[in-house]
């Protein structure tokens, strides 16, 4: 049985309205899962449940990863008081290659690792990056493809709409 989240999502991908839509709106329960993080912890996605989560798949060759994620990092300080965290997983096999972007791009939001791709296989991730807004009862509320110059203005308007709930 295929997830409502990523059936939706690549529906839309497929019919190439990802290339003019920067969100999707959707409201389906979000699928969780446990992944290692980069503290050596185990961090559940159900765990943050009462939380709004800005869930974003990266990787370490993703140059537009490489543009949004210091943003991703401020909009993690201005809003983590407010009942907001990200949860940014990668998908590198190896994760020295993450270490390494790490070690040019810092960010101090939770980094988890998914070398075997379960998770964003999970969730039928399409590209690099892919972000899903959860909302505090875990649902899945909007779907971000790729980045451009921009969407952290669309990200933080939906935050801001999210912690407000």
């Amino acid at each position: 049985m295929k997830n409502p989240v990523t059936t939706m999502a690549l529906a839309i991908a497929f019919s190439g309205a990802a290339l003019t839509v920067q969100a999707e709106a959707i409201n389906v329960a979000a699928p969780d899962f446990t992944l290692e993080s980069r503290s050596g912890d185990n961090i559940r996605l159900e765990d943050h449940r009462g939380e709004v989560v800005m869930l974003n798949f990266w990787a370490s060759w993703c140059g537009p990863c490489r543009q949004e994620m210091p943003l991703m990092d401020d909009i993690y300080s201005r809003y983590q008081d407010l009942g907001f965290t990200i949860l940014a997983v990668n998908v590198d096999e190896n994760r020295d290659e993450a270490l390494r972007f790490l070690d040019k791009v810092p960010v101090s939001y939770p980094v988890l690792y998914d070398p075997e791709s379960s998770v964003s296989e999970l969730y039928e991730v399409p590209a690099m990056p892919t972000t899903v807004m959860i909302d505090r009862d875990g649902n899945a509320r909007y779907i971000h493809y790729g980045y451009k110059p921009g969407y952290e203005t669309e990200y933080e308007t939906q935050i801001r709409e999210l912690v407000r709930e």
